[in-house]
C-alpha cells in the first residue's frame, strides 16, 4: 500500500482511503472493470462512497497517466492499470477483456495511417472483438 501512497503523492494527488482502494483494486485486476463494478466491489469496504466519487477518481487517474480509459462500445468505459502501449480483445458473448501483447506490425499501421491522412500520431488505441475460448467451448459442449 506505501507504493500505491508513494505514487499517487508523486501525481501530487491528495491520498485518501477510496483513491488507494480504486488504485489497489485496478492495479491488482485484469478484468477491465467499469466504474460501476468498481463501486461494487468496494461498496462492503466503503459503504458511504457514492458511484460519482468512483467517477471523478477515475477521471483524475486518467489525466494524470495513471490508468487508461478503454471505449469498447459498450455503455460505459472500462479501466486498465497497464498504461503502457497494448491492445486489447473482447469476446463479444461474455464481454470479458484480455490485454494483448505489443503488435508485431503496429509500426507498419501507424505509418500507414500517417501517409494516407498526414496526422501526427500521438497513440492510439485498438480493439479486437471475438469469442474467447471458454465461450467456444461451452457452444460445442
Amino acid at each position: 500500500m506505501l507504493e500505491l501512497t508513494a505514487i499517487l503523492k508523486e501525481h501530487g494527488l491528495k491520498v485518501t482511503p477510496q483513491r488507494l482502494s480504486i488504485f489497489k483494486m485496478l492495479r491488482n485486476t485484469c478484468i477491465h472493470p467499469s466504474a460501476e463494478t468498481i463501486y461494487k466491489a468496494l461498496q462492503e469496504e466503503h459503504p458511504t462512497m457514492s458511484l460519482a466519487t468512483v467517477y471523478k477518481t477515475l477521471d483524475t487517474f486518467v489525466q494524470h497517466g495513471l490508468v487508461q480509459q478503454l471505449n469498447l462500445g459498450e455503455d460505459s468505459y472500462r479501466y486498465d492499470a497497464d498504461t503502457s502501449e497494448h491492445s486489447h480483445v473482447q469476446c463479444i458473448n461474455c464481454k470479458s477483456v484480455v490485454d494483448l501483447p505489443p503488435l508485431k506490425h503496429i509500426s507498419d499501421l501507424r505509418d500507414e495511417v500517417h501517409e494516407s491522412t498526414g496526422f501526427a500520431l500521438s497513440h492510439e488505441q485498438l480493439y479486437f472483438y471475438g469469442t474467447c475460448v471458454k465461450c467456444q467451448n461451452a457452444n460445442h459442449s
